[in-house]
């Protein structure tokens, strides 16, 4: 069932409430002992760490004239995306229409809707590129259907790098100094939006990607995905391959282990993406010692009720929590070995450059 979406009145007042997010030094083991790392509570902004880049797209796609006042705006989402531009739409008046997919959470699709997005779900992946190439041919129908309807395009848009300028910021201002940076890669947004003006700030930052075991994004072979808002099974052009110092795979039961963990030992926690960078955050911490680490905490943990912290469901899904690799495997190169779990290369590769790797 699909609903007409409502087109509201820009309410700009809402921008006051875009970021100026608190940092939190997390010292709970995940699940070895660490001597700590600083996490930016992305979760504690309206709409979340993408309402930065919702808002970017749409103001730059107003700028240029390709988004008219009160037009639609058309997106594919697996969810987290979807609530930033749900933030988005109201604050600048755009009505908004989202495609997700039948493996989005049922609480999600009623937040979506209680925020007056109109919310389409395909109900099959597609032979090639699963879930989002699905997701991807039915937001081309509707850009069809709706006159001046605009695609933001998440993954490729330029614009969705830059609304990351204030999260780089609000770093700089808070911290006193950063060694090593973890961010986990979707669209590639926040990671190459934050690593320019951070290095400018901190010349010797080094930047550890953290992706989805299953995702194409650094070379490995797609494969389904548990996991969402992590990795991708297409190629975005917004990661910025040559900033990026060594990269993680994790597996959805490293990912829901340190959630787990976060929520009884820190009180902060959140998704696939926090638990992910958490324990690779973690461990760049222990294997580091006297570097100062800081991660980005994308969203909170509401989202996540029906999946990470609901024992049925990881026990429906096979997880083996006490099973969680505590370290990573050494892969040489990206293409050397397939990531069924925890594992770190220390060459990147980008898989639309051919033979191009750090």
């Amino acid at each position: 069932m699909t609903a007409t979406a409502v087109r509201p009145t820009a309410q700009a007042e809402l921008l006051a409430l875009l970021g100026r997010t608190p940092v939190v030094r997390v010292t709970a083991g995940l699940p070895q002992a660490h001597p700590g790392f600083w996490a930016k509570l992305e979760g504690l902004a309206a709409g979340g760490m993408k309402s930065r880049a919702a808002v970017s797209m749409l103001l730059g796609a107003r700028e240029r004239g390709e988004l008219r006042p009160g037009a639609p705006v058309v997106e594919s989402t697996s969810g987290t995306l979807g609530i930033g531009l749900a933030f988005a739409g109201q604050a600048l008046g755009h009505p908004v229409v989202l495609v997700g997919d039948s493996e989005l959470e049922p609480s999600m699709r009623q937040l979506l809707r209680a925020h007056g997005v109109r919310l389409e779900l395909v109900e099959r992946p597609a032979p090639q590129g699963g879930w989002q190439a699905a997701r991807l041919c039915r937001l081309r129908e509707l850009l069809a259907e709706l006159p001046g309807a605009y695609w933001p395009d998440q993954y490729n848009n330029p614009d969705n790098t830059a609304g990351y300028a204030s999260l780089a910021a609000e770093l700089t201002a808070q911290l006193d100094h950063l060694d090593i940076l973890v961010c986990s890669v979707g669209t590639g947004g926040h990671s190459a939006g934050v690593i320019g003006p951070l290095r400018r700030h901190w010349p010797a930052l080094r930047l550890v990607g953290v992706d989805a075991t299953g995702s194409t994004i650094f070379g490995q072979p797609a494969r389904p995905r548990l996991m969402r808002g992590l990795g991708s099974s297409i190629h975005p052009r917004n990661v910025a391959y040559d900033a990026f110092d060594e990269v993680h795979w994790i597996g959805p039961a490293e990912a829901v282990d340190s959630c787990r963990r976060l929520a009884r030992g820190s009180f902060v926690s959140g998704g696939w993406s926090t638990g992910a960078v958490a324990r690779v955050a973690a461990w760049a911490a222990r294997v580091h010692p006297g570097a100062v680490v800081a991660t980005v905490f994308p969203d909170g943990p509401h989202r996540y009720l029906g999946t990470v912290y609901d024992d049925d469901f990881i026990a429906a899904h096979g997880l083996d929590l006490a099973g969680a690799a505590t370290r990573p495997v050494e892969i040489p190169h990206p293409y050397a070995a397939e990531a069924s779990g925890w594992a770190r290369c220390a060459r990147v590769a980008d898989p639309l450059s051919a033979g191009r790797t750090r």
